[in-house]
């Protein structure tokens, strides 16, 4: 016997108010959620999926949008019940995750006091027993120690550890349908893995259905039954997912699927490769070809790192007295070379960002030494500290947050090279339109604004600016993290055709091993501040040595349907606190070579 949907959205159509018209962003979208089924919404940004679950649960402006067609629930057609019993559909009946935690948590009041407000809101509890049930609820999101993490605050919460809170808040009402919107999209990949193993668990024990949007397709194979492709609005394929990823119909769903990097797809190949593409039109897939950068072990280094150390001071008391550090990183050394991508990869709270802006000194190292294109970075005073960053500059992981929102992407790019006194206004203007078109976006994009481009678009202007100083070496944080995959393949592949063509070095920080795996020359492994293990990248990626390094690999999704109803164990494990007390001797620490250039850290 078929049971009745959960959810039936019958066509869904969602228009914006701009510029005096109406213009529709979501176009008669049609599907039904099944009790106990998890169905994924996937599409590039802007395709219209998070638009889609914002309309169901009734959280678009009114005067600035218009919703058309059924969202049908329970018998009700939640488009057309008054506001205050939508009011108890949310989190009664539907309940929803936001993709950025700390900014859906308030900063000012403590975890246990927002999810007690559901409790007392939809289901009449005082407070004694929705604190009781608060913490019953965190522990069933395997919040560890959850009656003493009660009255913390999100900003003491790390972002796995936040999502999780998020679910708890989610899940406090029993609600018969979970919208999870892009849900593990910032996260670490071990973090990724424990809350898609987490949602797949409470779903087992809830009987939930589960309404999934991501852009990642590796994780759609880990969770769905099945899936709703989203292309600029418009829903252009659905059915099972095992069914849509053994033949795919449309060619954009063969360009998603195509985009996913797969763990394991450069074995046996030594250099980098740019990432296979397909034309969204046509489904024509063409090959990445390798980087074609000869590297030399003798080459002398343009980066040179001996036993850095980065510490913290934490002071606790009345009068802020310092009682301990944070040994953010600790004892890392390691060469750059030109043409090299050297990968620093690791959890949040390894230190590889704090080690990535050590080097060139956003923050100040507390010792070791750092040589930097015959720079001698730690004794530098600021005019040369400023004339050294000509040879070293940063891509960071949000460009909206690092790109001035008052200054026309012309002046972004010009303004390093200006500043630098590297030439003239005229000068500026002509090295602008060569970069803007190098990055694929055209000397007219130099009079527009940041605001006016997507996050991929963002992510080029803040390329073009790192290389308007002709830099020798860029530390790319996070750069490809929070993109979309099929931008995140044009992205990676534009780093790998400048660093062809001009011979950049890299140091590529990322949580992203399957990007790490065709980006690399060589990789380093950090945990709590150490590198646990460095060398080649096919020796990493083919024979890793370190525990730490196999939990890395293990956490990968895989991007096949056949694997779904499997699950890793959950963990309750947050990273262990790097924080240490003053009296604390950091220990020696020895290396074994298991291969040319491949060292490990002994137990």
């Amino acid at each position: 016997m078929t049971l009745a949907p959960i959810l039936s959205v019958r066509d869904l159509t969602v228009s914006f108010h701009v510029a005096g018209t109406w213009k529709p962003v979501v176009r008669g979208a049609t599907f039904d959620v099944a009790p106990r089924e998890t169905v994924a919404i996937v599409g590039e940004s802007g395709s219209g999926k998070s638009v889609t679950s914002l309309a169901i649960m009734r959280l678009l402006a009114k005067g600035a949008s218009r919703i058309e067609g059924s969202v049908m629930m329970g018998g009700r057609d939640l488009l057309a019940i008054p506001e205050r019993a939508m009011r108890d559909v949310r989190g009664n009946e539907i309940a929803m995750i936001f993709q950025e935690p700390m900014t859906s948590l308030n900063p000012v009041y403590t975890i246990g006091r927002q999810i007690s407000e559901v409790l007392m809101r939809h289901r009449g509890m005082g407070a004694a027993a929705a604190r009781a049930e608060t913490i019953r609820t965190l522990e069933k999101v395997r919040i560890p120690n959850a009656a003493s993490r009660f009255g913390s605050y999100p900003h003491e919460f790390s972002g796995g550890m936040r999502q999780r809170v998020m679910i708890a808040m989610a899940l406090a009402s029993s609600p018969k349908l979970l919208i999870a919107d892009e849900p593990t999209t910032a996260l670490d990949v071990t973090i990724q893995g424990e809350i898609l193993d987490l949602i797949k668990t409470l779903q087992d024990e809830d009987g939930m259905s589960v309404l999934f949007i991501t852009h990642d397709m590796g994780v759609v194979a880990e969770i769905s039954d099945r899936t709703l492709v989203m292309f600029r609005g418009s829903v252009v394929e659905s059915g099972p997912t095992a069914r849509i990823f053994a033949n795919a119909a449309e060619p954009y769903t063969r360009s998603l699927l195509a985009s996913v990097p797969r763990l394991g797809s450069m074995n046996g190949e030594a250099m980098p490769r740019r990432f296979p593409t397909v034309g969204i039109e046509d489904g024509a897939l063409l090959e990445g070809a390798p980087l074609a950068v000869s590297l030399g072990s003798e080459a002398t280094p343009v980066l040179s790192v001996r036993n850095l150390c980065t510490r913290f001071p934490v002071r606790s008391g009345a009068f802020g007295r310092r009682t301990g550090s944070v040994h953010a990183v600790e004892n890392v050394s390691f060469d750059l070379r030109a043409g090299e991508t050297l990968s620093i990869v690791g959890e949040s709270g390894c230190g590889k960002s704090t080690t990535g802006r050590s080097v060139i000194r956003l923050l100040e190292p507390s010792e070791g030494s750092i040589q930097l294109d015959g720079w001698d970075v730690r004794n530098l005073g600021p005019a040369e500290l400023r004339r050294m960053r000509q040879s070293a500059q940063m891509i960071f992981q949000d460009p909206f947050a690092s790109l001035n929102p008052r200054m026309s992407v012309g002046e972004t790019v010009a303004e390093p090279f200006l500043a630098h006194g590297l030439g003239t206004r005229r000068e500026a203007r002509a090295m602008v339109a060569d970069l803007l078109g190098r990055v694929g976006l055209g000397e007219e994009a130099a009079d527009r604004y940041p605001h006016e481009f997507s996050g991929g678009q963002r992510q080029r202007i803040a390329i073009a600016r790192a290389l308007s100083l002709k830099p020798k070496v860029i530390v790319a944080d996070e750069a490809v993290s929070a993109l979309d995959v099929s931008i995140k393949v044009q992205v990676c592949n534009l780093l790998l055709d400048l660093q062809e063509e001009m011979g950049l070095a890299y140091l590529f920080i990322s949580h992203d091993m399957a990007v790490v795996e065709r980006m690399s020359h060589r990789v380093a492994v950090m945990y709590l501040g150490e590198i646990v293990e460095i060398g080649p990248r096919q020796a990493i990626f083919e024979n890793p040595q370190h525990p730490y390094t196999k939990k890395l690999m293990a956490a990968v999704p895989v991007p096949d349907p056949s694997r779904r109803h499997l699950k890793r164990t959950v963990g309750s494990d947050d990273l262990r606190s790097a924080v240490r007390p003053l009296s604390y001797v950091p220990p020696e620490r020895t290396y074994t070579q298991v291969g040319p250039g491949h060292l490990v850290q002994a137990a």
